[in-house]
């Protein structure tokens, strides 16, 4: 069985982090769900972000979600792939020396990473992005152009995927069907939506 790596952290999307844990566990990946100062058995809470005519997305409080692996335990040899949600867990995940360190042992490696929203702020970090055609929520396209990328504007739904080599990433959470089904493609696996 493959292993996926999810990064999440209090305030992690709630559709964002639980809904891509549940699909590739029902594509028969095993998924470690980690957070720095976390271990297994303990959660993070989630927030709810909905877009409901404002100017940017509303936020309400959503589950607690399950931490099932220890970060301090993370070996990226172990996995796959990585997943990175967005909300706002990333604006502080980013902050952290060996969370940019995993993704930047995900890239030299050519490993698949997905990341969808605020996500790719964590990208952005690590020094990832240049060259690279990729999208995010629209409030992060100063951050993704500064980084040295090209900005694939998102669909008006929000629901489109973009793949740059094996970087899948997505405007948002009403992406995950594209996002999830290429991201399963560059795991070698078979999907089709």
């Amino acid at each position: 069985m493959k292993r996926i790596l999810l990064l999440a952290g209090d305030f992690v999307e709630d559709y964002e982090a639980m809904v891509p844990f549940q699909m590739l566990q029902m594509a028969g990946y095993e998924v470690h769900s980690v957070c720095p100062g976390k271990k297994a058995g303990e959660t993070v809470k989630t927030a709810v972000h909905d877009f409901e005519g404002d100017q940017t997305y509303s936020e309400k409080r959503g589950h607690n979600f399950a931490i099932n692996h220890d970060f301090d335990a993370v070996d990226v040899k172990d996995y796959a792939g990585l997943v990175i949600p967005g909300g706002r867990a990333p604006e502080y995940l980013r902050l952290n020396a060996r969370v940019l360190d995993i993704v930047r042992e995900f890239h030299a490696a050519k490993k698949p990473i997905a990341a969808i929203c605020h996500g790719p702020q964590i990208l952005v970090a690590a020094g990832v992005l240049k060259g690279c055609t990729c999208t995010a929520y629209p409030a992060v396209k100063p951050d993704v152009v500064d980084a040295g990328a090209t900005w694939a504007d998102p669909d008006a739904a929000c629901s489109n995927a973009v793949v740059d080599g094996m970087l899948v990433t997505a405007p948002a959470w009403p992406a995950h069907p594209a996002w999830m089904a290429a991201f399963i493609r560059l795991l070698g696996g078979s999907i089709s939506i």
